[in-house]
């Protein structure tokens, strides 16, 4: 059994993967899982032409999402719990995360707990872009209100970028501790900084595409994302100055047009927090793409 370090190189080993089956989790891009190697120690291995993705850090092992493949097969699955449980100092701790909703009856079956995890918001591109109606319209009157007060150039995010990008999130991340003092809240952030840097840092080969807003000729805004289909594309970050009024509804619809060739919008999961979940639920979602934890039941 080799465990292969995962690198640039693997891309096009797992894009060939990944499209062996519709996905609609933001999870499921090789873009989404390199960003993590700097928290986490990132193995993959194909066992009966399935390339599992194995996610290491100081507590333990886990599978970061299911077995890629054209079908479900049964002995890979006993043997990842089988190897997971001898990587992992205690045996319990052997777990499969972000499975899909429509593979559970395929788990169930086999005998595995499968719990509720996080789910991913799934907005209408379309709907997103024009911001018409009632429903929207506090976010047109934000969006309208930075249109008339400020000066701005929108513009394409570029690898150049990144530093003054890192900067803005530094800002944006003092003024979110600054209301929350949580710890779990806190280190957040931080991971959000490090896969971030990590994002832009290798922005062209991870095949992101993004914009910026610059404010007096200083980026006060920026978002990029990935396709992960032919109708969906993700956002990854959307970073604004938070003492801008409307700058965020206006780069964030802004964006939406630009995506002219797809028809939904992913703006990924919540992370847990109830402050995150109301921005995302006020931007109406279509529907909600839930991940689920798979583990052995506890008899």
């Amino acid at each position: 059994m080799i465990l292969n370090k995962l690198t640039l190189k693997d891309k096009a080993k797992f894009d060939k993967y990944l499209r062996l089956r519709g996905h609609s989790l933001s999870v499921y891009s090789f873009a989404n899982i390199y960003i993590w190697r700097k928290l986490f120690e990132i193995r993959w291995l194909i066992i009966k032409e399935s390339l599992c993705v194995i996610f290491r850090d100081k507590i333990g092992s886990f599978l970061y999402l299911a077995p890629l493949a054209k079908d479900n097969n049964p002995e890979v699955i006993f043997y990842i719990f089988k190897l997971l449980q001898r990587l992992n100092k205690n045996p319990e701790l052997a777990h499969l995360e972000n499975i899909e909703e429509k593979e559970l009856g395929f788990y169930r079956k086999l005998g595995f707990e499968c719990t509720l995890k996080s789910q991913d918001y799934i907005l209408s591109r379309e709907e997103l872009s024009g911001l018409r109606g009632n429903k929207y319209k506090s976010k047109r009157a934000g969006y309208n209100y930075f249109t008339k007060n400020f000066d701005f150039l929108y513009q394409e995010l570029n690898f150049k970028d990144r530093q003054e990008c890192l900067a803005l999130y530094s800002l944006w991340a003092q003024e979110r501790k600054a209301g929350n003092n949580d710890p779990i809240y806190q280190g957040m952030l931080e991971d959000s900084r490090i896969t971030l840097k990590e994002a832009l840092g290798n922005y062209a080969k991870l095949g992101f595409k993004g914009a910026k807003v610059e404010v007096n000729k200083e980026i006060k805004a920026f978002t990029f994302g990935f396709a992960l289909n032919r109708e969906t594309f993700c956002i990854l970050y959307e970073i604004a100055d938070l003492n801008i009024k409307g700058l965020a509804q206006f780069i964030f619809s802004s964006f939406a047009r630009e995506l002219k060739g797809y028809k939904y919008i992913n703006i990924m999961d919540d992370s847990g927090l109830p402050n995150l979940k109301r921005v995302k639920l006020s931007y109406h979602p279509k529907c909600l793409a839930q991940a689920y934890t798979v583990r052995i039941k506890n008899e």
